[in-house]
């Protein structure tokens, strides 16, 4: 066991996808940043500035005085969001990172495509089917490269569990369980005035915002794309009025593979993924979050080992896989189409909760 063990997760942080040397690649990828809030600050751009492939050039927001602090913080070149749609300053990115509220990604996005600019779009892609499509049309059009930010999908950790599935070390897949929950309004920020809170920005609240997660690991880790889907939704509070406090949801996969999964947005923080298989068992605990340390498990046979491993900068992994797969002109796993994919889910979800009804998401 430890023997086949180790031939998976020996060099445990190794980026399997990495074809260049960082050092000999010449420029990076400049990118213009859309979007100056939190997750923008916090994590984005030291994610940028840690990778070797990428560099954050431009910012631009709706709010004009966090567009100065981020452009003085970190060098940038700020711009109206007017200025940006019109390509005042296009030649000096050559790629687009968005992270606005999920309705306001495709203005974006489009703008970027007509500028011919690479575009990484954060997840989900945007608060409707319509808007996400609208996106990779665009893109398409102008023949531009779009990235989805799953960033998961770069994580060491979740690379391994999908290494060690493939290789059949647990057996065959069974069932999946998954869940996220944090007090959204005590981690996030007290305002009820927030977009996540308006259905008309966010296309709803637990589901959009968290239920991703599970939903595009599942689907990264098992290789494939789920057949139907069924959920339950619910809001017991007055500040989750019009959107999902609280989602259940069911994915069903070919072969009979299950995913169970449960994300709230007001319950104790917390997040895990777990495979079962015919062999055994494959677990993250925690699994999601960017601020906290990722822990890996494997159980067979009766045994569970505890892998310890270098933790990594989960934006450094995926803008360093953006940059880098612009310079190698290769392309990304997690696209546009990939992306319509969970679009076309979270709406299934939506509409089983709804209708009570199971829903199929075949063709």
């Amino acid at each position: 066991m430890e023997t086949r063990l180790a031939d998976y997760v020996d060099d445990f942080t190794r980026r399997d996808w990495q074809t260049l040397d960082p050092d000999a690649v010449g420029d990076p990828i400049r990118i213009a940043v859309v979007g100056a809030g939190w997750f923008t600050r916090d994590w984005a751009l030291p994610g940028i500035e840690r990778s070797a492939f990428t560099e954050a050039t431009v910012v631009t927001d709706i709010d004009a005085e966090a567009v100065e602090t981020v452009a003085d913080d970190h060098r940038l070149t700020g711009v109206t969001p007017a200025a940006f749609r019109a390509g005042d300053a296009a030649d000096e990115y050559d790629a687009v990172y968005v992270a606005t509220p999920n309705a306001t990604h495709p203005e974006y996005v489009e703008a970027a495509a007509e500028q011919g600019k690479a575009v990484l779009c954060e997840k989900p892609m945007a608060a409707t089917v319509e808007g996400a499509e609208r996106i990779v049309d665009a893109c398409e059009a102008a023949g531009v490269p779009l990235m989805v930010g799953y960033r998961m999908q770069t994580d060491p950790a979740v690379r391994r569990v999908r290494e060690l599935l493939a290789g059949g070390f647990v057996g065959d897949a069974v069932h999946v369980h998954a869940s996220m929950s944090q007090t959204m309004l005590g981690e996030l920020s007290s305002e009820h005035d927030q977009w996540r809170l308006d259905p008309e920005l966010s296309g709803g609240c637990a589901l959009m915002d968290l239920g991703v997660y599970p939903l595009n690991t599942t689907r990264f880790v098992l290789g494939e794309d789920p057949v139907a889907a069924s959920g339950r939704t619910r809001s017991e509070h007055a500040a989750f009025d019009g959107v999902d406090e609280h989602a259940a949801y069911r994915l069903s996969f070919p072969g009979g593979v299950d995913a169970a999964c449960t994300v709230s947005q007001n319950a104790g923080h917390a997040s895990r993924f777990e495979v079962t298989g015919t062999d055994g068992r494959l677990i993250l605990d925690p699994a999601f979050y960017e601020r906290e340390a990722r822990e890996f498990a494997v159980e067979r046979d009766g045994t569970r080992m505890d892998v310890t491993f270098e933790q990594v900068h989960q934006l450094a992994e995926e803008f360093a896989y953006f940059g880098h797969h612009l310079l190698a002109g290769e392309p990304f796993g997690p696209d546009g189409r990939h992306g319509l994919v969970d679009a076309r889910a979270l709406d299934a979800i939506y509409e089983s909760a709804e209708s009570g009804a199971r829903v199929s998401l075949d063709g």
